[in-house]
């Protein structure tokens, strides 16, 4: 197997991060983000890119991160106690968007690699990400743009490698305590080694690199729908679903948490606005219970949207 070229990663990743700020910027005529460098003190840091209060885009936050240590924390080898106090070196790219208009879905997405050493044993690495969509007000044509980016991303590495990550996706973003999935799906992959670094590196860049072709169509087909207070008021009430399951699901959160990461880059994710209503109900027959009804759902959305016409 060849050997993993963490430089080489890491390279790749903060070009992919400058990409992406890039084309959002463009997307919002030019609005930059704000950047802030920042360093922890058990080892390593990041460069937080948030693009706030833009016309199309209400939060936008694409980050950066390497950290690294001299002992893998016992909760972050929690599912590898193998590993536990080797050092380690974990990096990726991670990215959310919250649109303005409620008829443009929030994205996320990211591609992260692992490293684990040990003095004469054979290092440990991973590589893991994926990205999903998550819609306030559903559109078949979105979602099936969406998975064909997803599947066009993994087929050039293993046809068996899109309904491998698109079914973990579905299991991964999940809301077992209100018992619905957090949006529409697309990849969700961990652990992944493929057939050797430069495959599995490969597959990593493939997804990374497809995140934009993938969205960006989805944000300039909806992002001047009419809407109004019912709309928004849907769009909050939907990110508490958001932000439930980053706060208590998230490996990622979590992960940077008990790695004493810098909170503020970690919890980018969450929305700049949300609330919660109890008992609330979407009206029968309403676009809102559309949602739930047709799209909240793990669906092979691929197939089943073929044989529909």
């Amino acid at each position: 197997m060849d050997k993993p070229n963490p430089e080489a990663v890491k390279t790749y990743l903060l070009n992919l991060q400058e990409r992406i700020c890039q084309a959002i910027s463009a997307e919002e005529e030019g609005k930059c983000f704000h950047e802030d460098l920042w360093r922890r003190e058990a080892g390593g840091g990041g460069r937080s890119r948030v693009l706030i209060e833009g016309a199309t885009f209400e939060q936008a936050g694409i980050n950066f991160s390497h950290v690294y240590g001299s002992a893998l924390p016992e909760t972050a080898s929690a599912r590898r106690p193998d590993l536990a106090g080797r050092c380690y070196q974990a990096m990726g790219v991670s990215l959310v968007i919250h649109p303005r208009n409620p008829f443009v879905p929030v994205s996320h997405a990211n591609v992260r690699f692992f490293l684990a050493e040990k003095p004469s044993e054979a290092p440990a690495w991973w590589f893991g990400g994926g990205f999903d969509l998550t819609p306030c007000y559903g559109y078949d044509e979105d979602v099936r743009h969406w998975h064909e980016s997803a599947k066009s991303a993994c087929d050039p590495y293993g046809t068996l490698l899109y309904p491998r990550f698109k079914a973990w996706c579905d299991e991964y973003f999940y809301l077992p305590h209100r018992g619905e999935p957090r949006g529409v799906g697309g990849l969700f992959f961990d652990d992944f080694t493929g057939e050797g670094f430069g495959h599995a590196f490969g597959f990593m860049r493939s997804v990374g690199d497809r995140f934009l072709d993938a969205y960006l169509p989805l944000v300039r087909r909806r992002k001047n729908t009419d809407y109004g207070e019912r709309e928004r008021r849907f769009q909050l009430y939907r990110r508490g679903r958001y932000v439930e399951f980053n706060l208590l699901f998230d490996r990622g959160t979590r992960f940077g948490i008990h790695s004493s990461g810098r909170a503020d880059s970690i919890l980018m994710s969450l929305p700049p606005l949300a609330r919660w209503e109890y008992g609330w109900q979407p009206e029968p027959g309403s676009k809102e219970a559309e949602l739930y009804t047709r799209y909240l759902h793990a669906r092979d959305w691929l197939t089943e949207l073929a044989v529909e016409g």
